[in-house]
């Protein structure tokens, strides 16, 4: 009796991390479709701006600002 009550604690904790990770994962497909949303969105806005003669965007880099590192 003692083995089928581990057997069966064993199968709800499984089920348990199983249903967890189905949630993150869902929640981690929802944000990253909200964000190419908005990045094509933006990207969209940009191309009117630039179409329409602005030459100041809001975002004049789009990857990663890099900076000299001084000499000690």
């Amino acid at each position: 009796m003692f083995a089928y009550e581990l057997q069966q604690a064993r199968r709800a904790d499984l089920q348990n991390r199983a249903d967890a990770w189905r949630l993150a994962r869902d929640a981690k497909a929802a944000r990253t479709s909200d964000r190419r949303t908005r990045r094509s969105a933006d990207r969209t806005d940009a191309s009117a701006d630039s179409a329409s003669g602005s030459s100041a965007s809001p975002r004049p880099t789009r990857g990663r600002v890099r900076h000299a590192h001084r000499a000690a």
